[in-house]
């Protein structure tokens, strides 16, 4: 499977995903990636809001310390290195067909920075760049391709930094996870879904056949009105009335949102049955929204008949490395990461 980036040697024994919903950190002692420990720390809401310019820690401060928090209760003294996994909505992920492309890094890459240019809003030539071949025959390579501007990379990596650790191998979250998979002949379908993106892929014997992005930030925000001209009791009213309508829209939002990953599932499912020529029987979860909710949304649109799973199961976890508060559907990302 490889998923990027193992010319870069042994992954550290430590990763931290940060994510818009929260930060997660595991460690594990080898590359089978059990975990030894887990820790998650919250957010407040839009403290991350990725996309691909600079601006994606809004409360950078806030980050800093839940990174440092996290971080700090699953190291246990396993040195200061860090794989970093990134939002989705943070990186470019293509792939790419080519009629050929030279074997070595030197030479293949700016034929891919090349390609890039007409692909990506942004400067590709100062983009951070990798690719990894999936496939190859005659006249046909195909390319899986990530990039990432150099300055949104900046903030992420500063993040780290500022917490006491050393970044290292940058993965953006999907892809993180699709690394922690084993290479099958049956075809895998994967949903990362969470509170503002949902991603699905499709691997099959250790390539990656589909990659599929869809950002769902919605600002939910309202200014608060000017109270100094109403009387307490109308104050009190407005308050009310503006709690009331903050939970309707962020019910609506919700609903949207649970529209949006159904619909996104959907057409990675009509993707796979024309691709592969059979139906995919099984989903697996890789984000925090969790296998059992997305069950149930599939559930509500009335699409039933498919077995939702969490990627990684209770097998994956040392004793005792299981917490109340770090639910297992938050681990794909990281526990990919520490796989080699």
């Amino acid at each position: 499977m490889q998923i990027l980036p193992t010319s870069l040697g042994t992954r550290p024994r430590l990763a931290v995903e940060i994510r818009p919903e929260g930060v997660v950190a595991a460690r594990a002692e080898d590359a089978s990636a059990m975990l030894a420990a887990v820790s998650r720390a919250e957010l407040r809401e839009g403290a991350v809001a990725p996309c691909l310019k600079t601006g994606n820690l809004a409360d950078r401060g806030g980050v800093v310390a839940a990174t440092r928090s996290a971080l700090d209760a699953v190291s246990a003294g396993n040195g200061r290195n860090v794989t970093v996994v990134v939002p989705d909505a943070a990186v470019r992920v293509l792939l790419l067909e080519f009629d050929e492309l030279p074997g070595s890094a030197a030479e293949a890459l700016p034929v891919v920075r090349f390609r890039l240019k007409k692909l990506v809003p942004f400067d590709a030539d100062d983009a951070a760049v990798t690719y990894q071949v999936m496939s190859s025959a005659k006249n046909s390579v195909s390319v899986l391709v990530v990039a990432m501007p150099r300055d949104v990379l900046a903030e992420y990596e500063g993040v780290v930094t500022a917490a006491g650790y050393l970044p290292g191998a940058v993965l953006p979250s999907t892809l993180a996870a699709l690394a922690g998979l084993e290479v099958s002949d049956d075809a895998t379908l994967v949903v990362n879904a969470g509170h503002c993106g949902v991603t699905t892929a499709i691997v099959k014997s250790g390539v990656l056949l589909l990659h599929r992005s869809l950002d769902m930030t919605v600002d939910v925000s309202e200014p608060v009105p000017e109270q100094h001209e109403a009387g307490r009791l109308d104050a009190e009213a407005s308050m009310q009335s503006l709690v009331l309508k903050a939970q309707e829209l962020h019910e609506l939002v919700g609903a949207a949102e649970a529209n949006e990953v159904v619909q996104e599932v959907n057409v990675a499912a009509a993707y796979f049955e024309d691709t592969l020529q059979v139906s995919p029987r099984v989903i697996v979860s890789a984000g925090p929204l969790g296998a059992e909710r997305l069950a149930a949304m599939m559930e509500e649109s009335g699409i039933g008949g498919l077995l939702v799973r969490e990627m990684v199961d209770a097998g994956m976890l040392q004793a005792g490395a299981a917490t109340a508060t770090t639910p297992r559907s938050w681990l794909a990302g990281v526990r990919g990461a520490l796989k080699d």
